[in-house]
């Protein structure tokens, strides 16, 4: 939420508005006073990487009555304010619209009441409003994520990942019960994401006789070696008769039928807390950019709107549409309809409910004699989360009667006969594990190699091939498929996976490993910031990306970065000549912390090391300089449940990519990816289309569209 009051502030302030912060919801603004404050650029600083909300929240009861909405009313306009942008629930935006809608008659009777007067009542006829919504539960219907649930997944998966660890020293099952009344969606991503044994939710409930369904899962898990059991319980679970499923009842259950003595894990308001994700401070920071250009371009005649994500995009709903839908969903439960209620969830969350399903209740966990072989296959650089796609590829595949193969060090490993079988089993742990146990190499496979490629590719009788990678991956795909009439071993199907920290690949908006990139920039920027925030002084970070500046542009608004450089714009000498005088003006006026933060390959001359010097030769001692290179910490750590949850849904499409093409005897080769909330596949012979070969990034890159927002919410006008 803070992210999102940041950009409205300082979004209307570089359009030369009047901002107000309104305190404790629409209780400050009955109150009025100190509940109403006007906001300058300084006011939001250092707010960014906040959990909750600074200027607090308050469900008011006196708003819902008509006498606490003319005080409202009036309130406002006596500071001349007819535009709001309210950061809430779907109570919240219901008494916006009931305020909005209400508006003139409000000002009427505060004319006749001789609490306003006529001239104020003409200057503000109507009121202009966007909403945005700030829910951990994800239930907005029409959009992918709101603000806040990305985060309470991270918090979410901490837990179970912490828990993981103590329930397989005990060899012991944990139940662990997280929010989500009317809406599954963070039990349903947590349990994917967490590599759990089975989720209950609201919208989807399981069938007559899931306890016994469910504790045989358990048992299954334990007999095929694995030391801990997990099971995910959202607080408005319930059984197909609508009695609620407990999380006690469910422990209690564990305990009645495999006579085991479970625990469970209540995580509560902890989901609502800590510091905000990567992708909720972008994410916020752009919908807030929205929301402010929304009420600034609003006449009388808008209509009211609520601003959500869905995929790479910010769109815009019908208010009272978008909520009322969102209303519909606990209705069609408490009337048993749950085919309906699921239907009007996104398209991620149904088919992560088919995904989890079929890794549950799985039709094969071993191998069938016969079945066609696929190797998994990894080359280009590390990405966090190829580990959790290795993982689902295996056990998708074997559900779906693939014998799935593991090569190891990528087509080097091909060569040296590095190939194993992977079972069910031999993946387990591999979901929230960083690195890639298969190994991967950087290199594209020469043309001399590849005789001997083809060969090892039919003595191992392989009939398809997942490659799992970034660039020199898609590469070395491309070539194999174009060299298909030379070398009868390459005539098979081939699937790209895109995983890359640099998201440079085509056709995805998304590449796995890029948010785990982001949150450990953005968890870098913060501790930068931390260790200068005694001094006056600046910094310049560099970043990973090469000639791809979306680590860059995405970390630099989730670190609240003043300047952000990247190859894509380029440096020139002009533009540092006005950064360095607005840098040293800002801390003439009291600006105490600086961030600056460059693309590796933004500048062959203009380097991190020459910025650096240049800030500090021209700091006329009012500031001292540091430079940070980021380096290979953005390659590492445990995925992201964004990673996790990507890479699972992504692996899926391949697979099925690959059965359609084994199915239709052909040899066709893809490349899948994200795109406006759906997982796409592509021609692989299309992608020299949509890339640039030498600069090694997409030719459309949709999040250069946010560089207005960056250059927004960044620097303070001086001039």
């Amino acid at each position: 939420m803070n992210a999102a009051v940041r950009a409205v502030v300082r979004t209307a302030l570089t359009r030369h508005a009047e901002v107000f912060v309104i305190y404790e919801g629409y209780q400050g603004m009955i109150d009025g006073g100190e509940g109403i404050r006007q906001f300058q650029w300084d006011d939001v600083g250092a707010i960014l990487g906040k959990g909750g909300t600074v200027i607090g929240t308050y469900r008011s009861k006196e708003f819902r009555e008509r006498e606490g909405r003319l005080k409202a009313a009036r309130n406002l306009v006596d500071r001349g304010i007819d535009r709001l942008v309210v950061v809430g629930g779907d109570g919240s935006l219901t008494g916006l619209d009931t305020f909005r809608s209400e508006w003139p008659g409000l000002l009427d009777d505060l004319v006749r009441d001789g609490r306003l007067s006529a001239q104020q009542v003409a200057d503000h006829p109507a009121l202009m409003i966007a909403g945005l919504v700030g829910s951990i539960d994800n239930d907005l219907v029409g959009t992918d994520s709101t603000i806040g649930a990305d985060s309470a997944l991270h918090r979410i998966i901490e837990a179970i990942d912490a828990i993981t660890s103590t329930a397989a020293s005990h060899q012991r099952s944990f139940v662990v019960e997280v929010m989500g009344r009317h809406c599954g969606y963070l039990a349903l991503m947590a349990a994917v994401a967490g590599g759990c044994d089975y989720v209950l939710i609201p919208e989807d409930p399981p069938q007559p006789g899931w306890e016994e369904d469910m504790c045989a899962q358990l048992r299954r898990g334990r007999q095929a070696g694995r030391r801990e059991s997990i099971v995910i319980v959202a607080e408005g679970a319930r059984d197909r008769d609508g009695k609620p499923i407990t999380s006690s009842y469910v422990r209690d259950t564990i305990d009645r039928i495999n006579h085991e003595d479970a625990r469970v894990t209540i995580l509560g308001h902890v989901q609502r807390g800590g510091r905000p994700s990567a992708f909720d401070r972008w994410a916020s920071t752009w919908l807030g950019y929205e929301a402010a250009q929304q009420v600034i371009n609003s006449d009388k005649d808008s209509p009211a709107m609520v601003l959500g994500m869905r995929g790479a995009a910010v769109v815009r709903l019908p208010l009272m549409d978008a909520v009322s839908a969102t209303r519909r969903v606990p209705e069609l439960i408490e009337a048993r309809k749950y085919e309906d209620a699921m239907a009007l969830r996104s398209a991620d969350f149904t088919e992560m409910v088919k995904i989890f399903e079929e890794l549950a209740h799985p039709l094969h966990v071993t191998t069938t004699a016969g079945s066609p072989r696929i190797a998994i296959v990894h080359l280009g650089g590390l990405a966090p989360g190829m580990n959790t796609a290795a993982r689902a590829a295996v056990r998708l595949g074997i559900a779906r009667d693939f014998t799935m193969l593991g090569v190891r060090n990528g087509f080097a490993g091909l060569l040296k006969g590095e190939i194993d079988e992977l079972g069910w089993e031999d993946v387990e742990g591999w979901t929230g594990e960083g690195g890639a146990e298969l190994g991967l190499r950087r290199t594209v496979p020469p043309l001399g190699d590849y005789y001997a490629i083809s060969r090892a590719l039919e003595e191992n009788q392989i009939a398809g091939l997942l490659v799992i990678g970034g660039w020199n991956a898609y590469i070395a795909a491309f070539q194999i498929h174009r060299e298909a009439e030379r070398y009868p071993g390459f005539r098979i199907p081939i699937v790209c996976v895109p995983a890359s920290i640099d998201n440079n690949l085509p056709g995805s908006d998304q590449a796995i490993g890029a948010d785990t990139a982001l949150n450990e920039i953005t968890d870098d920027i913060d501790r930068i910031k931390q260790s200068g925030a005694a001094t006056t002084r600046s910094f310049v970070i560099e970043t990973m990306g090469r000639r791809c500046g979306y680590l860059a542009l995405m970390g630099g608004m989730a670190g609240g970065a003043e300047r952000v450089y990247l190859h894509e714009d380029g440096i020139t000498l002009d533009q540092l000549n006005k950064d360095v005088k607005w840098l040293r003006m800002s801390f003439e006026r009291g600006r105490r912390l600086f961030v600056a933060v460059r693309s590796e390959m933004a500048s062959d001359a203009y380097t991190s090391d020459f910025l650096a010097r240049l800030f500090e030769g021209e700091s006329h001692g009012l500031y001292d300089v540091r430079m940070n290179i980021i380096g290979h910490v953005q390659q590492g750590g445990e995925p992201s449940p964004a990673d996790r949850l990507l890479a699972t849904r992504m692996v899926s499409h391949a697979l099925d990519v690959l059965k359609g093409e084994l199915d239709a005897h052909s040899t066709g080769s893809w490349f899948v990816g994200l795109h406006e909330s759906q997982v796409q596949a592509q021609p692989l012979r299309h992608m020299e289309d949509q890339v640039d070969i030498g600069n090694r990034r997409p030719r459309y890159q949709w999040w250069m569209k946010l560089r207005p927002v960056s250059e927004a919410v960044s620097g303070e006008p001086l001039e």
